[in-house]
């Protein structure tokens, strides 16, 4: 059975039809954060005359719905439909782009490959990409086999122990937004940390801790095939008191379950001036992070500055939703450039990428 249509009187035709791809199969959480940040995108883009949006919502029981709105209501009520059913509606539709909003393993890798495969483009980076990074591991290997300085780390399971020094950081190996991060100090402490983190992932990386220093984010975006760095945000963190950013930094929910991004709060990250001493070396080690990685489109990295001034290459979070909140999305608007250009620099580079 076919999902409901968005009648043409609701979306009059425009020159660019576009498929917003969100949700989760994994669970309500990263459905929630999926919702917030494509939110941001409608908001900007959905009445915008050059456009014609279309939403397919990924449900966690692995449903499709293609809701009028990413209201929870209107969601709810779109008729959900099996995988097969939502392939033969987005192929008829004949979309020119996908933009991609999941924040999931599977949205970040299998979903991707599935408009690879119906030879729709979207934007951002390819699923192997995406999976690369997401294997924290992996991804420190790879940059730093590029020359950009990695802290020292060891991947544990369930049982293994570690007997390096002191102090650590221990993280999921796959898991993003902080989840079951944590600063250790002291052994005693070590086992209870390795469990929090394998609550998130099979695997756990424990770090050598890089004193602050300071933490920053550094966005690259594709122009014209030129890589052009952005400007850099900072967080809120501190040697003593805060030395290293959790979960709460980032997401919080409202008294009424509401998912938000605290990270936007100009308490927790700022932009740095771009004659900040530390920009330029930043910028150097995330131009080297994004050939390494294979990245298209734009790239995003975490980076930790030690007293001395070097950067240290954290993770990889290939992200953005083109919504104003998103973190390229707020380094490129501190660059001069508004989302919808920032938008149709993608879809160039798309065009070239077609071309070539």
């Amino acid at each position: 059975m076919q999902p409901q249509r968005i009648e043409p009187d609701q979306s009059p035709l425009r020159s660019i039809s576009v498929l917003m791809l969100v949700g989760s199969p994994v669970d309500f959480f990263r459905a929630d954060l999926s919702r917030v940040y494509a939110k941001g995108f409608l908001d900007v883009f959905h009445d915008l005359a050059d456009y014609r949006i279309e939403i397919a919502y990924v449900s966690p029981d692995g449903s499709w719905r293609f809701p009028r709105s990413l209201d929870e209501v209107d969601t709810a009520a779109a008729q959900p439909v099996s995988l097969s059913d939502a392939v033969s509606y987005i192929e008829a539709r004949q979309h020119d782009i996908m933009i991609p909003e999941m924040f999931c393993r599977p949205g970040m890798t299998t979903y991707r490959s599935l408009f690879d495969l119906l030879g729709i483009p979207h934007l951002g980076n390819r699923a192997d990409v995406m999976a690369m990074t997401a294997d924290k591991h992996l991804a420190r290997a790879v940059v730093a086999a590029a020359g950009v300085a990695v802290p020292a780390g060891e991947v544990l399971r369930a049982g293994e122990k570690y007997t390096g020094n002191m102090p650590v950081v221990v993280k999921p190996a796959d898991s993003d937004n902080s989840m079951g991060v944590s600063l250790v100090r002291e052994e005693a402490d070590m086992a209870l940390a390795i469990d929090d983190a394998l609550l998130y992932s099979e695997s756990v990386i424990v770090e050598t801790y890089v004193p602050l220093g300071r933490e920053v984010r550094c966005g690259i975006i594709v122009r014209e095939g030129e890589l052009v760095c952005l400007p850099l945000e900072e967080y809120a963190v501190d040697e003593r008191e805060h030395p290293i950013r959790a979960r709460a930094d980032k997401l919080e929910r409202t008294a009424d379950g509401e998912l938000y991004l605290v990270a936007k709060e100009s308490t927790k990250a700022w932009i740095v001036d771009v004659d900040d001493p530390v920009t330029e070396a930043v910028w150097a080690a995330a131009r080297r992070c994004h050939i390494a990685l294979g990245c298209r489109h734009y790239s995003l990295f975490d980076f930790r500055i030690d007293p001395a001034g070097v950067p240290w290459f954290l993770e990889a979070g290939l992200y953005c939703s083109y919504s104003p909140s998103s973190v390229i999305s707020v380094m490129a608007a501190a660059a001069g450039i508004g989302v919808d250009e920032l938008l149709e620099m993608g879809l160039q580079e798309i065009a070239r990428e077609k071309a070539r």
